[in-house]
């Protein structure tokens, strides 16, 4: 495209900021045809666009979704591997705008052409924010969550603590309901707790959210991002056009600085939170008690109690108090109360895979952390247990495993491998923790055939049953893999629903036996 194309194009762009304006006609190509990218395709063939869906996909889910597409008014769609890598035309004609879902890395040959075009790139979060207005309609105020680990947990707290003070909430983004599903609701929302992923992130320019927290930052997805550094200007960008609180992580600098480099909103105010006894401007924890120090008159030398962290719930390690110190003080920042935040935690339930406890038999806790997909994640899992035998390894994402081992060497009792390739963290073991027992499941070391979860069930029924013939009373069997699943497994989920059946078979086996002697 010329420059007075591009120039054109742009301020037609600049002028899509409602569901209301005027986007009858607007060439969009959009990549995917799961979740996100089905719920981008729908929404803009209701607002009139001109939509092409690429997608690698070829299965019948994809095809189904497709046909559905196409009922709706989706102008064409274009399925399979080598047709996905292709920028296609819409309508005969270069397109205006590529929407994408946020698996696509922004090296994807489809959308390097689109960049080297001059083609803006949306993501979903992006389009939604430009279309969350609509005449008739209530106008949700976003509070938008990010960080390495915790985004799931802590969303899930503002959500409750939001519903808890009466307010029609709901959690949404990089969670369970699509953020444009979310935004079409009929009814509308007071408030949207909107977790955000640095895939996301990374094509977002225009969100305004009323409160923002990154929770903390580690190594994680470097071969998406390409580098750390990279990394991390994409979570720094949630704090960006911030209304009335930047919330960062008192316990880590990095995100402090964060705020300090954001460009907000004239009277944001940065609050931190943290585990330990708060500052002014700051949530925290004094004597089992959370604590408000930052949204109360007399901060200066008094703090309100806002929960017990025994309300958080049974099991409940620092990083779950991290949580919870964080998602108070996003809603304070709103105007909820003390009571609004102590009924929410109360009423919160932890998700499934999430520091989850299976069973407990012969004195032996069996723990699911299956949503401890890299380093920074299985830590905090590790830190609240000791002794540990550890069912670790998998996907690692091109991490760096040698400061978790260092750091919790000593809590481990023996670490049982799974996954296709563990031997990064299986060196860094050999190296940093040298006298702890370390054996492979004999299941593992293959990758899934796709279609397939019997590779991943076996390899863990294996890792469960190495495990229990070494735990004995008071150790704590923990699996928290400190990797991504998708390398012998096919999501987080069934990886931990395999660890829970496993436990399952394993302690009715030993029950039947038991019974039969």
């Amino acid at each position: 495209m010329d420059c007075s194309t591009v120039s054109a194009l742009q301020d037609r762009l600049d002028s899509l900021t409602s569901w209301d304006a005027d986007w009858a006609g607007l060439r969009v190509v959009v990549t995917g045809i799961s979740k996100t990218g089905f719920s981008v395709a729908d929404t803009l063939a209701e607002l009139g666009a001109q939509v092409v869906v690429v997608a690698a996909s070829d299965d019948d889910d994809a095809r189904a979704n497709a046909d559905t597409l196409k009922i709706v008014g989706v102008t064409q769609v274009i399925l399979g591997e080598e047709s996905s890598t292709v920028l296609p035309q819409v309508a005969g004609e270069i397109a205006q705008l590529v929407v994408t879902s946020p698996g696509y890395k922004p090296s994807h040959p489809l959308l390097a052409a689109a960049a080297e075009a001059g083609i803006p790139i949306w993501g979903d979060v992006e389009l939604a924010w430009r279309v969350r207005q609509r005449e008739g309609r209530k106008t949700a105020r976003w509070i938008t969550i990010t960080g390495t680990n915790g985004k799931t947990t802590t969303t899930t707290m503002v959500e409750a603590m939001l519903q808890a003070a009466g307010l029609r909430a709901i959690a949404a983004g990089n969670i369970g309901t699509p953020i444009l599903d979310a935004v079409r609701d009929p009814e509308g929302w007071d408030f949207l707790a909107v977790e955000l992923s640095t895939f996301q992130l990374h094509w977002t320019e225009s969100l305004a959210p009323v409160a923002s927290v990154c929770l903390n930052l580690a190594e994680d997805h470097v071969d998406w991002h390409g580098s750390f550094a990279a990394y991390a200007a994409d979570k720094a960008k949630v704090y960006a056009n911030t209304e009335l609180a930047c919330v960062y992580n008192a316990e880590q600098i990095e995100t402090e600085r964060m705020v300090q480099e954001a460009d907000v909103q004239e009277g944001c105010r940065a609050i931190g939170f943290t585990t330990g006894i708060p500052a002014i401007s700051m949530v925290g924890v004094v004597e089992g008690l959370l604590v408000d120090r930052a949204f109360i008159a007399e901060r200066k030398d008094s703090a309100t109690e806002l929960a017990k962290v025994s309300d958080i719930g049974e099991l409940v390690p620092r990083h779950l108090v991290a949580n919870a110190a964080a998602a108070a003080a996003l809603v304070r920042a709103c105007g909820l109360t003390a009571e609004d935040v102590r009924k929410g935690l109360v009423n919160y339930q932890n998700g499934d895979h999430r520091i989850q406890a299976v069973a407990k038999a012969g004195g032996v806790l069996w723990v699911n952390d299956s949503k401890a997909t890299n380093p920074h994640a299985a830590a905090a899992s590790l830190a609240a247990f000791k002794p540990v035998i550890w069912i670790a390894g998998g996907l690692s994402k091109g991490v760096d495993y040698d400061d978790l081992v260092s750091k919790h060497a000593a809590r481990l009792k023996a670490v049982v491998l799974i996954g296709a390739d563990s031997s990064d963290l299986a060196s860094s073991l050999e190296r940093l923790a040298p006298d702890v027992q370390v054996i492979a499941t004999h299941a593992s070391g293959g990758r899934r055939s796709s279609g397939s979860e019997l590779r991943g069930d076996a390899v863990m029924a294996e890792a469960v049953a190495v495990a229990a013939s070494l735990a004995v009373d008071g150790d704590t069997v923990l699996m928290a893999p400190a990797s991504a699943s998708m390398d012998q497994f096919t999501s987080y989920a069934h990886r931990g629903n395999a660890f829970i059946e496993s436990v399952r078979e394993l302690l009715e086996s030993r029950a039947s036996v038991n019974k039969e002697s």
